[in-house]
């Protein structure tokens, strides 16, 4: 460090401890520096970040300023740009003035983003100095702010800009042209890259105290202001109307925190020009109005609101919030916590339908999480906390793939939630790449929060079950909490340092996956703690080297999307776990089967809930009907599917299988689906009462004979659905009663009884005909059906009546006579529907989903010369089951996985380059080439 910049180092700075960045000043709640809180080694987070760290460490600063030095004009020092998004842009790119449109042949979309990257680094360098406290990573962040003043310096000098404030790695005619509305494509988002650089800033004098990267910004806020002020409000609220041209990231935030930072009103009005009118309208007046917005077009949006509504104290800021959250979460959200598909938000209460190629944008989770993370404070409601918990676990966690990196953040654009996908990983020059930066190096921001009332006794929120040591210096005590989350057991909270008889209270958050309240302990002694807003409160006068221990149960279980009860996720305390199967349809178990009244599940290889913690620490997955299940937050780049569809063929309960075969109703409904209906039954006695009831109402439905009624009514006696074992013994006796009834006892053994009653009136229901649909040929391993099948359908007349009449019917089409196996049309996913009638009237039902695709993917090959270089960029289509990959391989490379462009050096010689597509249902092209001609031949 200059002595210079000695100098300019903030008072604050003087103790060595950062204070948080973004702390609203009405919040109830406040976190700790980052510093004060010490992930444990043991954490399942510290794997991300570890990794992140190194690459803040070894990655070179004058790789970022790069871009900013080509647009100045000054040397880059023989430095390449981080790639992808993050180039230099087209070479003959030359005109940087306000009103010097070059055309969109010299400005290549691709690259006009370039700068926030760069800026998202300068916010990972400064928070992973404020955790770490290494003096390396501070000499980055001063190397870099550095270089961004002198490039700021240098365009000043040119005298081409509105203001000499004017800070970016490409011109100022992007936001000449998004003020006469030029489309995404012309322009790309220039207030979002301004954000990123902005907000680098913001956080290198807030986390390591730059006063030199506080006046950069703040001379960029002077320059924003210029632009936006001399604008009619109209115009302003068109341009940020616009689809991603109009993207401006959260510059009302940055603007609004600016404000404090520099003491200066003018921020702050210029902070409300960033104002949606319309969203915030219909927010404040819980009116939907997401269905295909861009999601991350307007989420960096609602955390600028907070800051407007903290500044300004106008309610309707925090109500728009409030009303936009409540129509994201739950509703639109997956069970990972990510949200949208392509990037844009489907219709409410859709989570199912919503389903494509390419779910759950990390940026969109990294916004939410600042947004959940401000809300509790704000309110302290817990929903907020149990959405941090789920998204950063599941989303944030997963999104960094465990690989070590000198160049690349390796983490996920994209973390789909489709059947048999992969995480989108790497993401150089990305805007997920970028939010990737900072999420893994402040994992623990949120681990502990402290009240804000000073005058209050000090209380100590712990929110997420992490270990990790907190610094609490204000009570003189160090906190060390120690636990086995998130794979369920307990918890344990030790207190050191603090003076002996020193009151304290403790508010330990109750997750909602626990199933039975926590017990507390305090050495050998167990306490009573009241639950008080999802939180444990322990008020007491505390000894230095106490131990609280908290021990939760957690459960295995299956949770239904809000729009498809039978699509399910499986989750096991906070996490969720993901089906390993190299299938890209849809899985088919037999979950509802195997489930308990207490909505638990009941795996292959694991009995309880104890047993299922022991096999996910001892192998990292369990087993449930037959199919690997693992935690989605391990990073892996295997296959997976975070849904599954609840099925079965079988009738059956918890230890209790029957033969009975699963008969479904022309809606689609079962025995099994009636059984399980919400509100689901929560005692053994409620069980067999609905057990009774339904079975009943099915056996005069048709879809069971008398004598399978009277063994599905033996497996429910005897299933194991309170986790209290089952009856061994059950008898069925005739009756002449109106409905199913029973009635239990214990014989002089001890041995439980259970006694049916079956109306004799019973035995003449009518059995309805079976009914099957088939395949002529097996699926590809996909699930696929890579040639068209032949369906056919078999009927069986169970009660032996004659006179089957068959029918079928695709998709929701009419129904027409079954005259023999006939061909699907074609390629896409189909639904089979059959039924057969009887002469009695009877009918049964059967459908299946069959997914075909017999087409390659076709690829295209794009080539851009640079030099005595080109760029060639590969792209494939398939409108059936999607683009799986892209291979590639040229001399002296192999057959490699195509990720983004690459650059080829012109040879004297002819050079091939081979490349192919397959897609998601194994289709491979047939290899095409690509002929670079020799150096020299290229016009």
């Amino acid at each position: 460090m200059t002595r210079g910049q000695m100098q300019a180092r903030v008072a604050a700075d003087a103790d060595d401890t950062a204070s948080p960045t973004g702390i609203l000043s009405a919040a109830q709640l406040r976190p700790f520096p980052l510093d004060r809180v010490r992930l444990g080694d043991d954490s399942v987070f510290a794997r991300a970040k570890n990794q992140m760290l190194h690459l803040a460490r070894v990655y070179p600063v004058d790789r970022l300023l790069a871009v900013f030095r080509a647009n100045a004009g000054l040397d880059t020092r023989g430095a390449s740009a981080p790639g992808n998004w993050e180039d230099f842009g087209h070479p003959r790119e030359q005109a940087w003035g306000e009103h010097d449109y070059p055309g969109r042949e010299n400005a290549q979309t691709a690259n006009l983003l370039r700068g926030h990257y760069a800026g998202h680094f300068l916010s990972m360098l400064s928070l992973a100095y404020a955790g770490e406290r290494d003096e390396a990573l501070r000499a980055k962040v001063d190397e870099f702010v550095a270089g961004l003043g002198e490039v700021q310096r240098a365009l000043a000098a040119t005298g081409r800009y509105s203001h000499p404030g004017f800070l970016a790695a490409y011109g100022e005619w992007q936001f000449s042209r998004l003020e006469d509305y030029a489309p995404y494509g012309e322009i790309w988002a220039p207030y979002y890259t301004t954000h990123k650089i902005m907000a680098g800033l913001l956080d290198a004098y807030e986390l390591t105290g730059s006063a030199e990267a506080r006046d950069i910004a703040v001379s960029m806020g002077h320059w924003v202001a210029h632009r936006l002020t001399r604008l009619e409000h109209d115009r302003i609220q068109r341009m940020w109307s616009l689809y991603i041209a109009g993207e401006y990231g959260g510059m009302n935030e940055t603007m609004a925190r600016l404000s404090v930072v520099a003491d200066e009103p003018l921020f702050l009005e210029v902070a409300r020009l960033f104002d949606q009118d319309d969203l915030i309208a219909a927010g404040a007046e819980r009116r939907d109005v997401l269905t295909d917005m861009h999601a991350n077009q307007h989420l960096p949006q609602l955390i600028g609101y907070l800051h407007e509504y903290d500044l300004t104290g106008d309610r309707r800021y925090l109500d728009a919030v409030l009303g936009l959250w409540d129509q994201i979460v739950p509703g639109r959200m997956f069970a990972h916590g990510g949200t949208g598909e392509s990037e844009l938000w489907g219709p409410p209460h859709t989570v199912a339908g919503d389903i494509g190629h390419r779910n759950a944008e990390t940026c969109a989770t990294y916004n939410l999480l600042k947004l959940a993370r401000q809300l509790f404070s704000l309110t302290r409601e817990p929903r907020f906390m149990a959405y941090y918990e789920r998204g950063v676990l599941n989303h944030i966690l997963a999104s960094r793939r465990d690989v070590d990196s000198d160049t690349s953040p390796e983490v996920a654009y994209m973390f789909p939630v489709n059947p048999g996908t992969v995480a989108e990983y790497d993401n150089i020059g990305t805007c997920c790449g970028g939010t990737g930066l900072e999420n893994h190096v402040k994992y623990q921001d949120t681990v502990f929060f402290t009240a804000a009332d000073a005058l209050a006794d000090p209380e100590l929120w712990v929110n997420l079950l992490v270990p990790a040591t907190l610094d609490w210096r204000e009570q003189h005590a160090t906190v060390r909490m120690q636990t086995t989350q998130p794979l369920g057991g307990a918890t344990e909270l030790r207190i050191d340092g603090i003076a002996d008889g020193t009151t304290l209270t403790l508010r330990i958050r109750v997750p909602e996956w626990v199933v039975e309240p926590p017990t507390v302990r305090i050495g050998d002694e167990a306490i009573s703690a009241p639950i008080d807003g999802g939180y444990l409160v322990v008020r007491r006068s505390w000894t230095s080297g106490e131990v609280l221990r908290i021990e939760t149960r957690a459960s295995l279980r299956a949770v239904s999307t809000p729009d498809d009860l039978a699509l399910q996720s499986i989750e096991f305390g906070p996490t969720v776990l993901v089906a390993r199967s190299d299938a890209t349809t849809t899985l088919d178990l037999a979950l509802t089967q195997r489930r308990r009244l207490d909505g638990s599940l009941l795996a292959d290889d694991a009995d309880s809930a104890h047993a299922v913690e022991r096999a996910l620490r001892a192998d990292g997955a369990v087993h449930i009907a037959g199919v690997r299940f693992a935690p989605v937050w391990t990073g892996s780049d295997e296959r997976y599917h975070m849904y599954v569809r609840a099925s079965g063929d079988k009738i059956g309960f918890v230890g209790a299988d029957t033969d009975v075969p699963v008969r479904t109703r022309d809606d689609g409904s079962s025995l099994l689906d009636d059984i399980w209906r919400e509100p689901a039954a929560q005692t053994r006695a409620a069980f067999l009462d609905r057990v009774a009831e339904t079975a009943t109402a099915a056996r005069r439905d048709g879809l069971l004979s008398q004598t399978e009624l009277v063994r599905v009514l033996e497996a429910a006696a005897a299933a194991d659905v309170d986790a209290q074992g089952g009856i061994r013994r059950s008898t069925v006796v005739d009756t002449g009663s109106a409905a199913v009834g029973w009635r239990e006892s214990v014989d002089s053994d001890g041995i439980r009884l259970v006694e049916w009653h079956v109306p004799r009136g019973l035995a003449d229901a009518p059995i309805a005909p079976a009914v099957a649909i088939t395949t002529g040929l097996l699926p590809a391993p996909s699930g696929w059906f890579t040639e068209v099948p032949m369906i056919a359908v078999q009927a069986d007349d169970l009660a032996g009546v004659g006179g089957l009449h068959v029918e079928v019917s695709l998709g929701d089409g009419e129904w027409m006579p079954y005259d023999g196996p006939f061909s699907l049309p074609g390629d896409g996913e189909h639904r089979v529907r059959a039924r057969a009638t009887d002469a009695s009237g009877a009918t049964g039902h059967a459908a299946r989903d069959i997914a075909v695709d017999t087409g390659a993917p076709l690829s295209t090959a794009a080539v851009r010369r640079l030099g005595s270089s080109v760029e060639i960029t590969l792209t494939a289509t398939d409108e059936v089951s999607g683009v799986e990959r892209i291979q590639w391989e040229g001399p002296g490379t192999f057959w490699a996985t195509f990720q983004e462009a690459f650059v080829r050096a012109l040879s004297d010689e002819e050079q091939i380059i081979e490349f192919a597509a397959t897609d998601r249902a194994g289709n491979e092209e047939p290899r095409q080439r690509l002929i670079l001609p020799a150096r020299g031949d290229l016009s």
